[in-house]
């Protein structure tokens, strides 16, 4: 008997491939084939993002292709939280779950296409890393789950449920798995990534027969020691991020820092339920550059949130100025099923949402473009991520995959994805750089 074959697509963000990474690799453990084509697939999954309306109307697309084409689709991810949603769609859906939900995704699987695999190690080795959907040399590592943060504008916590940081000894096991297997660069992700170990109150683990606690600082020392890259994403402003600034500037884990700001005016920002000190803010930036000159800062910011005047807004550009930040972005704010900011008067009209959008993106990459300028005549290190026609192209360690920019580099050498090169900077544009192997 064949294996029967499993078509699966991915959907929204990488928290959510992560999700779909710990299937895949149950799939491939239990024996099933997995297949990029609906023809031949005795079903098809899609992992969904339900989190803004762009988000689930590529969900629903996505849904209704792989019935189409299939007829077979069990549906999980964020939005299977509200079923009646993909109800409406078609009732051939077999199965509907929220996210991480993996053991309902197979139960449904058994349900709808049983296999009993017939156990060969010679044909059905997984890799102790488990199945990847990123290349081979960055994984993610999600630390936790859910999030106890209440942000007007955000679903999250329903949907992903409250704080849960996984066990510290099970994730540095799992860093050292990949980084055996030739991982050069890690990923740290969570819905709060600064927030990691609160749940447990920093509890004490154990990992290689030391005790180590349950917290982010810890954690960034012992993957720091691991001799890749280690970038952090979705940092909330807690105070403690200032104590990761060291770790950064000897280079222990990557110069980096993604916290999502999202407006500068103190009001916003109370409508949001979010920090409000602008001025304080400004401060700690000074500081973490006073600390680690060569800090690559990402943020994000929402425009036209409800409420939003021109005051408001002019106080966001201004920010944005005197920050100088290296990484920004921008979205339109767009209302969320079941988020307390749909509740909110005064809504910002779209055409002026467009217009302040436009207005603060022209900012921003002029900002980046002096920023990038500077770089010119300077000697980066580049992680190698593909092979073109002219060279290769990679990125520096201010350069988050597929969010960031690009380092393009003409070589004749014979380079593969993951080696990591020395490059002198020769030019640049408003988010990328260009340059020669030194």
């Amino acid at each position: 008997m064949h294996p029967p074959k499993v078509g699966f697509i991915s959907l929204g963000c990488p928290k959510a491939l992560v999700d779909s990474e710990r299937i895949l690799t149950q799939l491939r453990i239990e024996g099933y084939e997995i297949t990029p084509k609906y023809k031949g697939a005795g079903l098809i999954i899609v992992n969904t993002c339900g989190f803004i309306d762009a988000a689930k109307a590529e969900s629903i697309a996505t849904i209704g292709e792989a019935l189409e084409e299939n007829g077979r689709v069990i549906v999980t991810g964020c939005m299977g939280v509200r079923d009646d949603d993909i109800s409406k769609i078609d009732d051939r859906v077999l199965s509907v779950s929220g996210p991480q939900a993996y053991e309902q995704v197979m139960a449904a699987v058994h349900e709808h296409l049983p296999y009993q695999a017939q156990h060969d190690p010679l044909q059905s080795l997984v890799p102790p890393q488990g199945i990847k959907l990123t290349p081979r040399h960055y994984a993610y590592l999600k630390i936790s789950e859910g999030c106890n943060q209440t942000c007007s504008f955000c679903i999250i916590p329903s949907m992903r449920g409250r704080l849960v940081s996984r066990p510290i000894g099970d994730l540095l096991t799992e860093a050292q798995g990949l980084v055996n297997a030739g991982v050069k660069e890690l990923l740290v992700i969570s819905q709060d990534t600064g927030a990691y170990g609160v749940d447990t109150k920093y509890k004490m683990d154990f990992w290689n027969g030391q005790p180590i606690k349950t917290r982010i600082q810890e954690l960034m020392v012992a993957l720091g020691n691991m001799g890749v890259w280690v970038r952090l994403h979705y940092l909330y402003p807690y105070p403690h991020i200032d104590k990761l600034l060291p770790l950064m500037a000897e280079n222990k884990i990557a110069p980096y820092l993604d916290i999502p700001f999202q407006h500068a005016s103190p009001r916003i920002l109370k409508l949001m339920k979010r920090p409000g000190d602008t001025d304080k803010i400004l401060k700690r930036i000074a500081k973490w550059r006073e600390i680690c000159p060569d800090v690559c800062i990402r943020s994000t910011f929402i425009v036209g949130f409800p409420g939003e005047t021109d005051e408001d807004f002019e106080m966001l550009l201004d920010f944005i100025e005197e920050a100088q930040l290296d990484r920004v972005g921008c979205f339109q704010y767009s209302p969320v099923d079941g988020a307390d900011a749909n509740e909110l008067p005064s809504p910002v009209a779209d055409e002026i949402k467009q217009q302040r959008f436009d207005q603060f993106m022209q900012l921003q990459q002029q900002i980046s473009a002096a920023k990038l300028q500077n770089k010119i005549g300077s000697i980066q290190q580049v992680l190698i991520d593909e092979i073109t026609d002219f060279g290769a192209i990679g990125r520096t360690y201010a350069d988050a995959p597929e969010i960031d920019g690009q380092v393009h580099i003409e070589t004749d050498l014979a380079l593969n994805p993951g080696d990591m090169v020395s490059v002198r900077i020769a030019g640049a544009d408003e988010y990328d750089l260009w340059g020669g192997i030194e």
